[in-house]
């Protein structure tokens, strides 16, 4: 595989031409479209994406590792299809909704300001995660390892406490209500 390394993509539309199959090292993709192109076999090392459009996007056995994306809509991104090994995400800004993360090694994973509406974090460890100031309505926690993870500024979330390990999570007095939906407790 050829490797396209310091490149900085500006303002490209892939969806005509879709990205050549690479190892993209070092890469920044600024503005660019990448609307329902696929990124299958790809491999992004310490690559940013900022302002980008990914909205279901192909990833399956994409390498993410230490990727970044700033401000990017990335609605229904099958992340549980990409190649584990290595993977290293972060994301602020983003909108992230319909996107599924199940059944990954996230642990330590930053999410800042982003919108995740109906995520799956089903079976997945973010352990040891941060979720700032991060809209979580409809997200899918079940069997998800959140021990040490930070959710004290997150909000909209509704987690069972007997279908995920919280040991050691932060949560706010603010938001501690999304752990009491399922007993119908209200606080006042």
């Amino acid at each position: 595989m050829n490797t396209i390394e310091g490149e900085e993509f500006v303002k490209q539309d892939f969806t005509k031409v879709g990205l050549k199959l690479a190892e993209y090292e070092n890469c920044t993709f600024n503005n660019c479209n990448f609307s329902n192109v696929n990124l299958g076999n790809l491999e992004f090392l310490e690559c940013t994406f900022s302002g980008c459009d990914l909205s279901m996007v192909g990833v399956k056995n994409t390498a993410f590792k230490d990727v970044r994306f700033e401000e990017c809509k990335m609605l229904g991104i099958q992340f549980l299809n990409v190649n584990p090994f290595l993977l290293e995400l972060s994301f602020d800004k983003c909108v992230l909704n319909d996107s599924v993360f199940s059944n990954l090694n996230l642990k330590g994973i930053n999410f800042a300001q982003c919108s995740m509406k109906s995520v799956d974090f089903g079976n997945t460890n973010i352990s040891e995660s941060t979720l700032d100031n991060c809209d979580l309505l409809g997200a899918l926690f079940e069997r998800t390892n959140l021990e040490k993870a930070d959710f004290s500024s997150a909000y909209n979330f509704q987690i069972d406490l007997e279908k995920n390990k919280v040991k050691g999570a932060k949560f706010s007095k603010e938001n501690v209500a999304g752990l009491l939906v399922k007993y119908g407790v209200k606080l006042g």
